[in-house]
């Protein structure tokens, strides 16, 4: 009873901050994202060990990080079940607002549910695996997918929809990394913060459907200024939104404001590019595949590493 997935992280370009059920992971707003290639989550579940155990890019976790993927597993395989191994790889920075807990939480629901020998749709399993990571949801497809905040309170009308295939569109996202290492504050904390004590964070949700609505229109439309108009817009608000919370919620440094500068003056000199910003320093910048280039040398001196990207495929067991 073995089995191993793959799939990649999902970047939102309209965010998915806060959470009107945190027990099921339920959205307080609709999102969109885009999948990428390259970056990916390889895991392998193993059903009927001796005992529980889950390693994460070849090291044992324990504690809460342990906790949280047994609970998934609960929830995966229903009552009585069995000890399971879990051994995941990301081959890109994990926690560090790269949307590593999208691609990771795609690969458990995926390989855990073909180790044990049972079929689901990708609805199903994006609705699984929302209950791991919220942003997971999405990351079935590969592409650009929307995320719907839904009403039911069982969740069973909010999960991931595909919008348009990879091939949609040519674009690029170049990732400025910033920082590798764990950011200082897990998402999850920081939106419960968030919602509990930012008085912009209600402007924040009122928002967002809007910007779900013009980003939707710009993606089937190709329409870049847009879309880069809108997502920045929407990155911003989220932020607002962390940083009037009360102790101030800041991901943000000195380089995450040159890159976003530099983004910005790269626009006022002709050249079509937007950034996004996860919960972590770490900038992506949206871009046409003919810009690419010039946008990741323009970025290098101010960061750790430049990677360029585009859209991924769906998540696949191997």
């Amino acid at each position: 009873m073995k089995a191993t997935a793959r799939a990649h992280p999902n970047i939102a370009l309209v965010k998915y901050w806060g959470k009107r059920d945190r027990v099921l992971n339920l959205p307080a707003v609709p999102s969109l994202s885009l999948t990428l290639d390259r970056y990916h989550t390889t895991t392998t579940v193993t059903w009927e060990t001796q005992t529980d155990s889950v390693r994460l890019n070849a090291e044992a976790i324990c504690g809460r990080p342990l906790q949280r993927v047994l609970d998934f597993m609960d929830r995966l395989w229903g009552p009585h079940r069995p000890c399971v191994h879990v051994d995941s790889k990301n081959n890109f920075p994990t926690a560090a607002g790269l949307a590593s807990s999208s691609s990771g939480f795609a690969a458990l629901a995926l390989a855990g549910m073909a180790a044990a020998g049972r079929e689901a749709s990708k609805t199903e399993l994006s609705i699984l695996a929302r209950q791991g990571s919220g942003s997971a949801c999405r990351s079935l497809w590969g592409g650009w997918v929307s995320w719907d905040r839904g009403q039911k309170s069982d969740g069973s009308d909010s999960h991931g929809r595909p919008l348009a295939p990879q091939n949609h569109w040519d674009l690029r996202m170049v990732v400025a990394m910033i920082a590798s290492g764990p950011k200082s504050i897990g998402s999850t904390q920081a939106m419960i913060q968030t919602e509990q004590s930012s008085r912009l964070y209600p402007g924040w949700v009122e928002a967002a459907p809007n910007d779900m609505v013009q980003a939707t229109r710009a993606v089937l439309e190709r329409n870049l200024p847009a879309l880069g108009t809108v997502m920045e817009a929407s990155t911003l608000r989220m932020h607002a939104s962390m940083m009037s919370a009360e102790p101030s919620i800041r991901y943000w440094t000195p380089a995450t404001l040159s890159v976003m500068e530099r983004v910005e003056k790269l626009r006022k000199d002709g050249v079509p590019a937007w950034f996004t910003m996860d919960a972590g320093p770490n900038v992506k910048v949206l871009c046409d595949s003919t810009r690419a280039d010039t946008v990741a040398d323009t970025l290098r001196s101010c960061c750790e590493k430049v990677d360029v990207l585009q859209a991924g495929p769906d998540a696949f067991l191997l």
